[in-house]
């Protein structure tokens, strides 16, 4: 494990920042993972932030001080009332700080300029849904990164030339965690199906996502904004037995049929327009290679590729890596 010096620490403040913050919007919260990521993002672009370089000076527990003591004093703003030990959460940060600093700590762009001077491929594993990208997401509903592809270049500084294939990652229905718009959410047993086959929780937060049919409206604005090359269709194994498949192929927005992602997608303004597709009653959990697929997976599988202009390379039918079948 390496870590760049220039990565952002999250300090025990931070947490309680965000925990205020949620807290204080009430109804209107954003679905917070409670993580202090926002609060750290936010003295990021302030020029406050400590970073992973910064435990290497003799100054840093000065910073860590001086920024701890700003962030209490923030918290008071909220109208609300947190119970906290600082003296309690500094104790398991200053443990963990010094748990960092057995690790190796890098100037990442000259480390990846090396590697790639040195012939190695690199691989960028995205973190978070495209929707939930702080600039082409469903604000305010989102992260406060750049959760698309191009934030490899951002946040690596790998020059977006260097950009080979962009894999885009998507399941065979929509799923999403904590509140925001979602036009095909399914609020009937098909919907508690899915989520009870799909074992359907929050990664982070243990939360149960939300499940609805796939909507192809925002998948191809997430292929769009993120060039990609290859998709690869996840959980398919869950979908089998349904009587019947539904995509989302338009949207009715303000009493107008559109075919892409506006500005806008809350409910009083979108209604999803679907294509009905037969499903398959085969298990698929069992199936090793695309020739077992069953007609009606080929045909869902087929529809998308035309649709979205783009070859699906991998279907996943279960969770263990023999079930990541390659077509």
């Amino acid at each position: 494990m390496i870590i760049s010096r220039k990565a952002h620490i999250i300090l025990p403040t931070h947490r309680l920042l965000d925990a205020a913050s949620e807290t204080s919007k009430g109804k209107a919260k954003i679905g917070s993972t409670l993580k202090g990521i926002g609060p750290t993002y936010m003295d990021k672009t302030g020029r406050n932030g400590l970073r992973i370089g910064d435990l290497e000076q003799d100054n840093w527990k000065e910073k860590y001080r001086n920024l701890a003591n700003k962030h209490e004093a923030l918290i008071g703003f909220h109208d609300v009332q947190i119970q906290y030990d600082l003296a309690e959460l500094e104790k398991e940060f200053f443990t963990a700080v010094e748990r960092l600093k057995e690790l190796t700590f890098i100037d990442s762009e000259e480390y990846f300029q090396n590697a790639q001077r040195n012939g190695k491929t690199i691989l960028a594993e995205g973190a978070q849904g495209s929707l939930l990208d702080i600039d082409f997401g469903t604000y305010p509903f989102v992260t406060s990164s750049n959760t698309t592809a191009a934030g490899a270049c951002t946040g690596l500084g790998v020059a977006p030339n260097q950009i080979g294939e962009v894999y885009g990652i998507f399941k065979a229905y929509t799923t999403r965690v904590g509140s925001g718009p979602f036009p095909t959410e399914l609020f009937d047993e098909v919907g508690a199906e899915m989520a009870k086959v799909g074992h359907e929780f929050g990664a982070v937060t243990g939360r149960p996502r939300r499940c609805g049919w796939l909507d192809l409206i925002a998948l191809k604005y997430t292929c769009q904004i993120n060039g990609v090359t290859q998709l690869m269709m996840m959980k398919g194994d869950v979908l089998s037995g349904f009587d019947s498949l539904q995509v989302c192929t338009d949207y009715k927005y303000k009493g107008e049929t559109i075919h892409h992602l506006p500005y806008n997608i809350e409910p009083e303004n979108v209604t999803p327009i679907y294509t009905e597709f037969p499903c398959w009653k085969e298990d698929l959990t069992k199936m090793n290679n695309p020739s077992q697929f069953p007609a009606e997976l080929n045909n869902y599988i087929d529809f998308l590729e035309k649709e979205l202009e783009i070859p699906i390379k991998v279907v996943s039918v279960g969770p263990d890596r023999t079930q990541t079948i390659h077509r």
